[in-house]
């Protein structure tokens, strides 16, 4: 039902649809761009005289979109614009993938936990997450970062790409599963006195098998709902910090370094901003209104 449910909502299949396409490209990333002939660490404008001006940006217009060039060259170091999109949504999805599966992860056990055995234990999970949700998240990135760096790599090391991607995902897994830990100890709160609950209790099931065998099963939908919604978040998220000069930097392609670069070039090359800013404004609304999609087909009250 739920799926039949779902597939009559021509938007969410069209998201659907639009992820998928978004997750394809970033998995096959290396793949297109050895078809292409182009990679996204090559400085081509620098390496051929006559595609980068006396001042950095692209000699044709439209920030040098040609036949060669599907999307342009970038200005500056002239790499290859198209092929730094695919890694940089390559790179993106895979943070914030391992962030969204981390944070569910720890969500469902210690939400799950909390609103089962109550008592205590809720009370200290509640005030644990009270304490994590006090935390301004934007702030706590931006200044934990380079704390968690550290942890890995000295000061005066070079730090590899690794780190800093591992860094990125404890530090928005850090403060990123609160929000469903709420959800999932209201929801087990009501469904603890529920008679099968109460019928495998009597029969001396233990409280891991209650849970594993009884609870889980009817949370599977705010579950699934909100890693849908929690996903995207994660993706601007990381993107922020790659911005801001905290996460991933040069030279790996990353959404949000492209917009880093984009902020300083726009005046005299708006071109470049296009692509990355359009690829993620695309894919945020597509999975926002995937979410909504995955909300109304499991909930019969709000299902189309």
């Amino acid at each position: 039902m739920m799926w039949r449910r779902f597939r009559r909502d021509r938007t969410g299949v069209i998201s659907a649809y639009v992820v998928l396409f978004f997750f394809a490209i970033g998995l096959l990333a290396p793949v297109i761009s050895k078809l292409y002939g182009k990679d996204p660490y090559t400085r081509y404008g620098q390496e051929r005289e006559g595609l980068l001006n006396d001042f950095g940006y692209p000699v044709l217009p439209n920030g040098g979109i040609s036949g060669e060039f599907w999307f342009g060259i970038e200005p500056i170091l002239g790499r290859d614009v198209f092929t730094q999109l695919l890694y940089g949504i390559r790179t993106s999805l895979l943070v914030a993938v391992a962030v969204t599966l981390l944070a569910t992860l720890t969500a469902i056990v210690l939400g799950v936990a909390a609103g089962y055995l109550g008592g205590r234990t809720d009370f200290l999970v509640g005030r644990f997450i009270d304490l994590l949700m006090a935390f301004p998240n934007q702030l706590f990135f931006v200044a934990f970062m380079p704390i968690v760096v550290a942890l890995f790599v000295a000061d005066t090391d070079e730090t590899p790409t690794w780190v800093r991607a591992v860094a990125m995902i404890l530090v928005l897994w850090f403060l990123g599963w609160m929000s469903l830990a709420r959800i999932l100890r209201g929801t087990v709160l009501s469904l603890r006195t529920r008679e099968y609950v109460e019928a495998a209790r009597v029969s001396g099931a233990s409280p891991w098998r209650i849970i594993r065998k009884e609870l889980l099963p009817n949370v599977v939908t705010p579950i699934l709902v909100q890693s849908t919604l929690m996903l995207p978040n994660f993706v601007t998220a990381a993107a922020g910090l790659s911005f801001l000069g905290v996460g991933f930097i040069e030279p790996t392609p990353d959404w949000g370094r492209m917009f880093a670069t984009g902020a300083k070039v726009f005046e005299n090359d708006f071109t470049y901003m296009f692509f990355p800013g359009g690829a993620m404004v695309i894919f945020i609304v597509a999975f926002n209104l995937l979410g909504d999609s995955v909300r109304d087909a499991f909930d019969p009250k709000t299902g189309r």
